[in-house]
This record gives structure tokens, sequence and C-alpha cells, in this order.
């Protein structure tokens, strides 16, 4: 019989959290999904010295942001499982660490940190390359291995500090299958005596990993790349526990790689190229210092996430925008690439493009009507939502629309001199009054409507478009950029645009 799908995604509270653990969160949210599964977030915070306040309620927020929920785990509910932060489920490591002891996987050490230091340097001194505590070393330190049994027994009854090591077997080779990275091999001997329970009874990483994807029925544990090499130990050890076949299925993702490919994508990169670099806001609790994230630089989460998606992953037939339904059902970990993903900034700004381009124009002027209302500016929703409208195709971002077409609401700040000098001459000045004068007498203010009545005056005059319309762009916006002129007169309304032509004959005679 199957098990359900049961996944997690697990990071640390020290600091907030990159691209990369966002990407990983979403490809478990995906998985779990697609097969009707469970989705937790576990807040994997054993190792206290690094922890980072604030860093829990960050990882929290910017999943939700994501529209990433977990159904259940810290911030997101307790389900049968509870608690999920790993600091709160000490007591559970024990009885684990225990039954390594007994049948013989693990050990005690009581070696100081002095004396594991100067095993260090005296293997260095003789050319070791990265000397550590393993099969070879264990024998000569001071563990219950080396030591005589009524020395460990009254070292412990002593309260003597000690940790508990997994006895790594010299020379075994551990093979696993990585449902990404296919038969994956890996020899002991490359592998350290790694610490199970620190001296303050906490576990390490390993040990709470192993012990909660087992408590917690987890099915598949899909992480980064930089976990690949922790997972022979992991092996090992359900092995060691007799909890193989309920062992997780492995999935390690690909690196997320610095735009030109070089390496992996750090905050520098973003700093140095002028990109956000976290989901959302964060405030370093050390300096102060506020980092703005993509939330609040403008990009809709459901573009990041459609990015981060592709990041790594293909959905087949070129697809790019999808929504969250979408790619549940087009997920799958055998699309997931081996290799790292290059992270395309550019390409995030134009799915934001289509996803702004998507979004109701109602929705749109709801969202920008702060700004307009901390400058002044009436809010009137029919014609805020004729401007969305218009302007939307010529912005990346909300926050762009307002900037970029100003002078639906004020006056024309600012005009394209150069265009005018080249299309504009006073001699032609009768002929836009002229103009002005039949878009004041016309009734009928529609886009259509204006559209005939111009090219019938152009046609009356012998003109050429070029002859008229780049001109009445200017006066109208004061740039080239922008909307098409007869929809910007119909939303401006006759009045406005009449006035706004006025002013602007006036102001041309002294630019020319």
């Amino acid at each position: 019989m199957s098990r359900r799908v049961r996944v997690r995604f697990a990071p640390s509270p020290t600091g907030p959290l990159h691209p990369g653990g966002i990407r990983t969160a979403l490809y478990n949210y995906l998985l779990a999904k697609k097969h009707g599964g469970d989705f937790i977030l576990r807040i994997e915070d054993t190792d206290q010295t690094r922890f980072v306040p604030g860093a829990e309620e960050f990882i929290i927020e910017a999943l939700k942001w994501c529209g990433i929920e977990p159904n259940e785990g810290v911030g997101f509910g307790d389900g049968p499982y509870a608690p999920y932060r790993q600091s709160e489920r000490k007591h559970l490591y024990r009885q684990f660490a225990d039954k390594l002891i007994e049948s013989g996987h693990a050990y005690y050490a009581f070696d100081t940190e002095e004396e594991i230091e100067k095993m260090r340097q005296d293997l260095a001194a003789q050319g070791v390359q990265s000397p550590s505590y393993n099969a070879v070393t264990r024998q000569y330190m001071k563990n219950s291995l080396t030591l005589p049994g009524e020395e460990v027994e009254r070292r412990l009854a002593e309260g003597t500090p000690y940790v508990i090591r997994f006895k790594m077997p010299r020379n075994e080779e551990v093979k696993f299958y990585d449902e990404i990275r296919g038969w994956v091999t890996f020899n002991t001997s490359q592998l350290t005596d790694a610490v199970l329970l620190k001296s303050d009874g906490m576990p390490t990483y390993h040990l709470a990993n192993v012990s909660d994807d087992y408590m917690m029925q987890i099915t598949h544990v899909i992480r980064g790349e930089e976990w690949l090499s922790s997972t022979p130990l992991h092996v090992l050890l359900y092995r060691a526990l007799g909890l193989e076949e309920v062992m997780p299925k492995f999935a390690h993702l690909p690196l997320i790689l610095k735009p030109d490919g070089t390496g992996k994508l750090s905050k520098r990169d973003g700093d140095r190229l002028g990109f956000p670099f976290y989901a959302i806001r964060w405030k370093n609790p050390e300096t102060g210092e506020v980092t703005d994230g993509y939330r609040e630089k403008g990009f809709l989460p459901e573009a990041f996430v459609n990015f981060l998606a592709l990041l790594g992953w293909s959905p087949g037939e070129n697809r790019r925008k999808m929504s969250m339904q979408e790619m549940i059902q087009l997920f799958s970990l055998d699309r997931v690439h081996k290799a790292g993903a290059r992270y395309d900034y550019n390409m995030l700004l134009s799915l934001n493009h289509e996803y702004l381009m998507a979004t109701d124009d109602k929705v749109l002027a709801a969202t920008i009507r702060p700004q307009l209302e901390q400058r002044g500016i009436p809010y009137h929703e029919e014609y805020v939502t004729g401007f969305c409208r218009l302007m939307k195709e010529r912005a990346h971002f909300a926050s762009e629309l307002l900037t970029l077409g100003y002078y639906f609401f004020e006056d024309v700040k600012t005009y394209d001199t150069d265009t005018l000098r080249k299309k504009y001459r006073l001699e032609q000045q009768p002929l836009f009054d002229e103009l002005t004068l039949l878009l004041e007498n016309t009734d009928d203010f529609s886009a259509p409507a204006l559209e005939k009545k111009l090219k019938e005056f152009l046609a009356a005059h012998q003109l050429k478009t070029g002859d008229v319309m780049p001109v009445l762009r200017i006066a109208l916006a004061g740039t080239m950029q922008g909307p098409a002129v007869f929809d910007m007169m119909a939303l401006m309304g006759k009045e406005k645009t009449v006035q706004r032509l006025k002013n602007a004959w006036v102001k041309f005679r002294e630019l020319v």
C-alpha cells in the first residue's frame, strides 16, 4: 500500500530566506499538492548559537506572500506531529541516540575542543589533508571505543561532558537513489564520525533531521544540492535504526547561479547588479539595516513564484507563464535539472510585466489609490481604472504607472524638445488651432470617433499622420512614449484635452 505523500520545508532561523530556500519550499509544495499530500514547515533551530531574531517570522511571512502555505507547521497551525520547532522537541531525540549506542552504531566521546584541535593540527603537520574525527583517528581519542568500560561508566556517572558520535563504517560504499541525479555513491572513508548529540543535550542537524522525518512520516526529502554530501550519513542512520523500509526518497535540487552563470547566487550579486535578493523586506537585527525585497519593489508574488519554479525545472512545451494550479498539475521531480540554473533577472521583469498585463484594471486602480491620495489627487475609480488599462502595457510594476503616466493627472512638466523641433514649425500653428477648435466642437469624444474625425481632417488638408500625430502626442503627454493618442484624448475628456492643447501651443512658441 502506497504511503500518503508528506514533505517538509525545514529551514534554520539563521537569517532571511534566500531565493534558493523559497524555491525549495515551492517544489515541496508543488509535489505535495499534486499528489494530495501534506506540506509541513519545520524550523530546525538546534544550533542556538546561530539563531537570528526575526528570522523565523521572516520565513513565515515570505511563504505567505508567495502563496506557498504549509497545511501544518510553525505559523500555519499544529498537525498531528507538533511541535514543529526542533528546540521544542529536544526530549524526543535522546531515544534515537540511545538506540544507536545500544546497537554499537554510536559511541560516547569525551574529548575537549582543545584535544580535538590538537589532533587536527598534528595530522595537518604530518601532511594529512582535511584531518577529522573519523574511523582512523577515533582510535587515538578519548571515547567509549578506546576507554575501559569502567572508565566510561565513571565519566558518565560524574557528569563529564560528552557528545555522542556516529560510528562510521570504515571503507564501505554507501549507495542511494536520488530522484533527480539517479544513483549516487559515497565511500565512508570520505566521511567523519559526525556528532549526533551535543554536550548540552541538543541534537545536531543530522540526528534531528532523520528522527523528525521518521516521526513525521516524511516520504520525500527535497532540499538543496549542498545537502547531498550529508545524505550517506542519513542513509546509514536509517539503516542503523532499522528504519530503512520507511526511509524517504531523496531529491537534491541544483544550485541557483549568478546571472552570468559563474558560481552560486548571493546577495552581493543583487547589490552589485541592482536587483532585490530577498522575497520581502528584511531588517538586520544587529545593524538595523533595512533591505527591501521583491514585494517592496513592486513585484507580483505570482510572477516571482513562477520565475523561481523555472529555475531548474522544465514544465515542457516551452511553457513559461503558469498559474500555481498549472504548476501543480505539471510538476514532477524527473523534470528537475541536475545542472545549476542561471538567475535571469530580465526574465523575471518580463514575467512581472505579463502578470501585470493580466491583472484586472480595477484591482490595479485600487493598488495605486494610496499613491494618488498621497499626492493629493482625487480618486475617481472609473478614470483611474481606464488609466491603468492604457498604461499597464508600458510598465513592469504597478508602482511605475503614475510615474510613467503622471500627465493624466497633472499638467505636463517637460516636453520632448528634440522631437518637437523636428516635427513642429511655427507656421503650422494655425493648422493646430483649427484642429483644436474642431475637437472643442466635437460631441462624440470616444476614441473611434476621434480617430475618424482626425483622419477626415488630415485628408481635407492633404496631410500625413506623421505631420500631426507626434506633435499632438507631445502636446498631450510631453513625450513620444505612451498610449494611443485617441485613447489618451478619450480618457482625459474634451475639456482637459482641449485645455492641454491650448496650453501646449503657447509653450511650443517659446520652445521652438
